[in-house]
């Protein structure tokens, strides 16, 4: 049964009150004594830590990643977008943590530490191939199954092993709900307003916006931050956080090449194409799933009736309000670790 839910924001403690050890955790005296465009502004504070990272070879790739969490608890696999790392998950993970889950959060292709284990290996940014990353993950981690959530690209990448791979996917939670696509569907034309969201990509597909992307990834991405989420008042410490990620090596690469594989305009490999012959048919989905959307993502995005029937599982939507954008699990994490525990209890 679909089920729809809207969520206001609140004091922390009342949206992690399904967890005491997780409201002690974050410190119950804080939380209730900031209102909740403090806590929005605080949230991924600056001072906030994932604890040392780790690396592991999976794949293609040498994947740095953050792990908070006993190492036998149930696995939460926390998957971020573009332009973001896994600092949107800073205050969520805690959270789950504490709550007795192994929560781990690693960069994609292209950002922060992880790296190609190969010169030679194509920088290839197609939806296949970096949900192939995680599951290769998953299995140098020996995780079999678990819960997996994401938005932006990391909910494209939750979407896609949620379908493909259901054996390895528990319960899913995904921002802005069903956002498997193909090259064919992405060369129908949209209305001229839904074509305006997408500038950047058509920037994308020039060699001028490549050369410019490279030459000013710091303040294309803050500049997406803050159209995405127009009423996150992030700080430039919290941004500057993340930025750093946008120094991979193979950063522009992958981002140019998910945008032109998107439309056509560039190829992918080969190895995928099965892969991608399965994912053009937009198979539904039969996991537990919990999608989420907020009330001022300025991102492009679907809404949330015409994805509602490709969940065929149980299934629940939430709606953030009080202005969430397009990354609730850094300007609402607490909201948004709840929908993790609740859609593994679905």
């Amino acid at each position: 049964m679909t089920k729809s839910f809207e969520f206001k924001r609140r004091s922390f403690f009342a949206v992690a009150a399904a967890s005491a050890a997780a409201v002690q955790f974050v410190g119950i005296g804080k939380a209730l004594a900031q209102t909740p465009a403090a806590l929005s502004a605080a949230a991924g504070g600056s001072s906030a830590s994932l604890g040392p990272l780790k690396e592991i070879k999976a794949g293609a790739l040498n994947v740095q990643y953050a792990e908070v969490g006993p190492e036998n608890g149930a696995p939460v696999i926390l998957l971020h977008g573009w332009p973001y790392d896994i600092y949107s998950y800073v205050e969520v993970a805690p959270i789950l943590a504490a709550a007795g889950y192994r929560v781990i959060a690693p960069y994609f292709r292209g950002y922060g530490g992880t790296r190609f284990l190969s010169e030679k290996t194509p920088r290839n940014g197609q939806q296949a191939a970096i949900a192939k990353d995680i599951i290769d993950l998953m299995d140098a981690l020996k995780i079999e199954r678990a819960v997996i959530a994401g938005y932006d690209w990391g909910a494209r990448t939750a979407n896609i092993i949620a379908a493909l791979w259901p054996e390895r996917c528990k319960a899913l939670v995904s921002v802005s709900g069903y956002l498997i696509g193909s090259q064919e569907i992405n060369k129908k034309p949209l209305p001229p307003k839904a074509e305006l969201a997408w500038w950047y990509q058509f920037y994308f597909t020039t060699e001028r916006g490549e050369a410019g992307y490279d030459a000013n990834r710091h303040d294309f991405n803050k500049l997406i931050w803050q159209l995405a989420s127009p009423k996150w008042n992030f700080s430039d410490a919290v941004y500057d956080r993340t930025a750093a990620s946008f120094d991979n090596p193979d950063h522009v690469a992958i981002v140019i090449h998910n945008y032109r594989w998107r439309l056509d305009l560039a190829k992918g490999e080969a190895k995928f194409d099965a892969l991608e012959k399965k994912l053009a048919k937009l198979p539904t989905i039969g996991v537990p799933t919990i999608t989420i959307e907020g009330d001022a993502n300025g991102a492009p995005h679907p809404e949330p009736a015409a994805y509602a029937k490709k969940f065929t599982g149980k299934y629940e939507h939430r709606l953030f309000t009080g202005g969430v954008g397009h990354n609730p699990p850094q300007e609402t994490p607490a909201e948004f670790a709840k929908a993790v525990i609740d859609a593994d209890n679905l």
